[in-house]
């Protein structure tokens, strides 16, 4: 892994009374890689800012000095999506959290996304690394501790680990421990835009192999249980081009290969992608970009493995309970299938 950028001022420009140099919006930047790939990864978050192949970008991608555009590449702890009015009940006792996406009067996305993630030094240990430069060039692991506040009064150490290999593309492996005193509800997912180059993603063609999806109404939040895709315009189980359907649902009822992975595939051109999501990730929500600003419409596909759906914290669909002491992982990547 390449040294993080260092953000802060010298002593001796302090001294010369020099202006300090500007910190990028995203933090320290971590740059991986291995064979054609290329990765950077972000301490605002522990998010993805971007990953090549050959140079040709796999992800949409930003300038450290930009916020992620739309979610793009960021990971989402401890739920992924939305919470209806962001208020739930767990473990017998109701919670209200703050309303994240006020415009639709939900929380949405959890709540380490825009906080500071670091090189952890017990995890580092473990790995017999003595400081984030001793991480290998191939692999940078991130950590953050999340401690309690209004609305989640829980207490998770997290942690996101990516990998590159010249064969395989990237490997991301995204850890949770009930470091608390209580039992903690708990989801996860990612958020990464596939991109094969084409401007558009009306072009390319789309697989994903699901038994069903989720409708959902003009809040983003469930309106009905899960539906065969089949007949429907949700149905990529073969192949197919996207044209003009516009996406934003969850899909489930992933079919696994016999490694135990559920994969969405995305060709364009010369290039095909697929991201795969290990087990625990029962959910691939897919998302073409239609309600993004117009630089950003339909030019990049999201396909966002999660643990559980919108609003789980509410319905319990796909929630899970850690007690004070467990421990949960999940592993989801990135490849280039062709050329």
């Amino acid at each position: 892994m390449t040294a993080p950028s260092e953000p802060t001022q010298s002593a001796e420009s302090i001294r010369s009374g020099a202006p300090p140099a500007p910190t990028p919006l995203t933090g320290e930047q971590f740059t991986i890689s291995a064979g054609q790939y290329r990765a950077t990864v972000t301490e605002l978050g522990g998010g993805l800012r971007q990953l090549s192949y050959r140079d040709r970008p796999l992800v949409t991608g930003y300038q450290p000095d930009e916020l992620p555009p739309a979610g793009a590449g960021q990971l989402l702890a401890p739920w992924p999506n939305r919470i209806d009015g962001g208020r739930y009940e767990f473990g017998g006792t109701g919670y209200q959290l703050d309303l994240s996406e006020p415009s639709r009067g939900n929380a949405i996305h959890g709540l380490t996304r825009w906080a500071n993630w670091a090189p952890a030094p017990v995890l580092a240990a473990e790995a017999g690394w003595q400081s984030a430069a001793d991480q290998p060039d191939d692999q940078v692991t991130l950590g953050h501790l999340l401690h309690g506040r209004t609305g989640y009064p829980f207490c998770l150490q997290l942690a996101v680990s990516y990998r590159l290999e010249a064969s395989s593309g990237l490997h991301v492996t995204v850890s949770a421990w009930n470091v608390g005193s209580r039992p903690a509800p708990y989801g996860t997912g990612c958020h990464p835009y596939l991109t094969t180059g084409e401007p558009l993603v009306d072009g390319c063609e789309l697989q994903v192999e699901a038994e069903h999806w989720l409708p959902t109404d003009d809040r983003g939040l469930p309106s009905g249980p899960p539906r065969p895709v089949a007949g429907t315009p949700f149905d990529f189980g073969v192949a197919r081009p996207i044209g003009g359907s516009q996406l934003d649902h969850a899909l489930t009822g992933l079919r696994r290969d016999e490694a135990g992975l559920a994969w969405a595939q995305l060709a364009g051109g010369d290039l095909k992608l697929g991201v795969w999501a290990g087990p625990g990730y029962d959910w691939l929500q897919v998302f073409t970009g239609d309600a993004l600003a117009p630089e950003l419409r339909r030019r990049a596909l999201a396909v966002e493995p999660m643990t559980c759906p919108a609003n789980a914290f509410v319905s319990g669909n796909g929630l899970l309970s850690l007690a004070p002491g467990d421990s949960v992982t999940h592993t989801w990547g990135i490849a280039v299938l062709q050329p």
